[in-house]
């Protein structure tokens, strides 16, 4: 069994659902610690949701040292229901050359691709030129009010300069090294309540039907082009995603109505910019109205240069393959690290199994996921050394 899939069994073992870490972060610190790594349990959030993150760090012999992160999660979402799963999700399973539990792709096979890349990088360079970190959170799937932010809120108030970040999530579409995640869309929520008049069904003039009142303006929403996108990023996207109102009678008029919506926005626009247009619509129809907003992330973007151009080197020598770039999908604590750190991607195995039923991942798209770490790590050896030759 290699030390990748073995170490990836270890950390599936661990029930680790947000918020709970189990053993996952301890099984990590295991393996650094004798590394050097000085480790540091950062735990934040109230008793019935408490978080546990790790940073840890080794630092180079070179004084002011550009700093390389491993970022991710070992926290899981919720497996469902256990029936329909083929294999228990906390035992590892292997069937038909896959490795079967939840977290198997996102993103638990990272996090051992991480570990054992690092390790084989300081077994053949004990001296490096740059800082070595981890930071890593059981905040990641959950609400992440109490993870990878509050430790990059830690550093940044102790002026811990980040330049170089690998965020494993699961980037890949058919085999590991297809596509990485440059950068990501920002994410922006309201909640939108229509303010009209109870009344009974049949004297529509002693009441004002919500509904009615805002169905003008939900179809001039609809209809808005936010923005063009750019050649980074698709054009930011409005939807609605829950609407409710009534009594749930059927000869009642409404005295409200309650809307959910999200924009996930490109670099093109600003959150500034959404809440007002979209406030101006409301207006417009003269509605009466409250509305709360709750920014989930800004969105970010590590443009083509040295790091990215490593990234694509570091993939082709580990697989031959030359990757996509992409700023598709969800979000992750990539949004966090980007305020604190100039250079953020992605790079991960598969995804197309993630938080579903029977999650997996192919075992021969493992080892590649740590050949292609180890590659960064050497080639960002290999260019330090260089500059710090030169100076």
């Amino acid at each position: 069994m290699s030390r990748i899939l073995q170490f990836t069994e270890q950390l599936i073992a661990q029930e680790s659902v947000t918020p709970k870490d189990e053993q996952c972060q301890d099984l990590i610190v295991k393996r650094l610690q004798p590394l050097g790594f000085e480790c540091e349990t950062i735990a934040s959030g109230p008793d019935n949701f408490r978080v546990t993150n790790l940073w840890a760090i080794k630092r180079s012999h070179q004084p002011k040292a550009q700093t390389l992160v491993f970022a991710g999660h070992t926290d899981v979402v919720p497996t469902g229901p256990l029936e329909q799963w083929n294999s228990h999700p906390f035992k590892p399973t292997h069937r038909d050359g896959k490795l079967y539990g939840r977290g198997a792709s996102d993103m638990k096979t990272s996090l051992a691709a991480m570990v054992i890349a690092v390790e084989d990088f300081l077994t053949a360079q004990q001296q490096h030129d740059f800082n070595i970190a981890f930071l890593l959170t059981s905040d990641e799937e959950g609400p992440a009010y109490d993870g990878t932010v509050k430790v990059c809120e830690a550093l940044q108030a102790r002026k811990e300069k980040l330049d170089w970040c690998i965020v494993g999530e699961p980037t890949s579409v058919n085999q590991t090294g297809d596509m990485v995640k440059n950068g990501r869309r920002g994410t922006m929520s309201g909640k939108l309540t229509i303010k009209g008049v109870q009344g009974h069904i049949a004297y529509p003039q002693m009441a004002k039907n919500p509904i009615h009142l805002f169905a003008p303006a939900l179809n001039e929403l609809v209809g808005i082009e936010w923005d063009k996108g750019n050649s980074h990023f698709q054009p930011t996207s409005w939807q609605v995603s829950n609407m409710h109102s009534g009594t749930g009678a059927n000869n009642v008029i409404p005295g409200s109505c309650v809307l959910d919506f999200n924009f996930r926005f490109s670099t093109e626009s600003t959150v500034d910019a959404l809440q007002t247009r979209l406030t101006q619509v409301l207006n417009k129809h003269k509605l009466d109205f409250d509305l709360k907003w709750t920014v989930g992330g800004l969105p970010f973007l590590t443009p083509e240069g040295d790091f990215l151009d490593l990234i694509k080197s570091a993939i082709r020598q580990a697989t031959g393959i030359e990757t996509e770039l992409s700023t598709t999908g969800g979000t992750s604590d990539g949004r966090f690290i980007a305020q604190i750190c100039p250079q953020v991607i992605e790079v991960g195995p598969p995804n197309a199994s993630i938080h579903k039923i029977d999650e997996h991942i192919r075992i021969v798209d493992m080892e590649p996921l740590q050949h292609i770490y180890v590659h960064v790590l050497r080639l960002l050896q290999q260019r330090t050394s260089s500059v710090n030759a030169s100076t």
